[in-house]
């Protein structure tokens, strides 16, 4: 079902306060970690694009490092993307091809548990080799690590768990797709990047909204009134959207929210890690503990 007819006011941005904030944010935050220089994934699609053009505002050319890692599946359309905006930005550039790294990594797994792995297990494997590389390249140059995900990608837990959802910061996490792609125009990121169907990439003809079975504008239009304007479920229901629609999206935002939060710990200190997150703390009190020689 599509969802045409129901307009979300909110999602309207003023992308040039948009731009102002993220750069100044980005700014902010390499600050805040004493380093100058940003290291990110830049796939040819339309998050990485905007990243490219966030990054090269807020640090200037010299200090961002964009690598460019395909597969042997990868989209020749997409690498060329990626080129075009590597060449419009005059960003540094690393190209390492991770196929024989990947298929090393399901050799070995094939010979471990008898089986090759499937292609969402594929696709893990390899957003998570690229993530090794992006980390050691930032290693290798003293830069931090970038995120790219939305936040469409992080409330539905699109995204692998120390893969492409392992960054210091993420600029574009409180923007849903829509948005960006909205962000991107202002920013005048190549019009065939803008208006091509987002993919991961992993496999020939993959899009995300086939994954997610619903197309962005629709998941945009739910999660924005869902998450940001708090409506219930009879108000959603009341503004036309399908009650299948709604529970098989709020099922997905409540299972994946683990992917967006430090792990818990069990809290035995009066202070623990994060001071955002909640602790499951024991009966036993910190002064037993310290009592016991604990």
């Amino acid at each position: 079902m599509l969802y045409s007819s129901v307009i979300v006011p909110g999602l309207q941005i003023d992308a040039e306060s948009v731009h102002e904030i993220l750069v100044e944010f980005v700014k902010v935050q390499m600050s805040k970690s004493g380093l100058k220089k940003a290291v990110f994934g830049l796939s040819g699609g339309l998050d990485s694009a905007v990243l490219a053009f966030v990054l090269t505002e807020a640090l200037g050319s010299d200090n961002v490092l964009a690598a460019i890692l395909p597969y042997h599946a990868t989209d020749p359309e997409s690498l060329e993307d990626a080129k075009n905006v590597r060449d419009i930005l005059r960003l540094q550039c690393v190209t390492i091809d991770i196929t024989a790294m990947v298929n090393e990594c399901c050799g070995a797994l094939l010979a471990a548990t008898g089986e090759e792995p499937g292609r969402v297990r594929l696709g893990n494997i390899m957003a998570r080799q690229r993530m090794i590389l992006l980390y050691d390249l930032s290693a290798a140059t003293g830069g931090l690590v970038i995120g790219t995900s939305n936040k469409t990608e992080l409330l539905l837990g699109y995204g692998t768990l120390h893969g492409d959802l392992a960054f210091a910061f993420d600029p574009l996490g409180d923007l849903y797709k829509t948005q960006v792609r909205s962000y991107a125009r202002y920013l005048g990121v190549p019009e065939n990047i803008v208006a091509k169907p987002p993919s991961a990439d992993f496999w020939a003809g993959q899009t995300d909204e086939e994954d997610l079975g619903f197309t962005y504008d629709d998941l945009d239009k739910l999660l924005y009134l869902m998450v940001d304007e708090r409506r219930t479920k009879q108000e959603l229901l009341k503004i036309g959207f399908d009650r299948a629609f709604i529970d098989t999206v709020k099922t997905r935002v409540r299972r994946n929210k683990f992917k967006t939060k430090m792990p818990v710990f069990a809290g035995l200190q009066t202070r623990g890690i994060g001071g955002d997150y909640r602790y499951w703390r024991s009966t036993i009190s910190q002064k037993s503990l310290v009592q016991s020689g604990r």
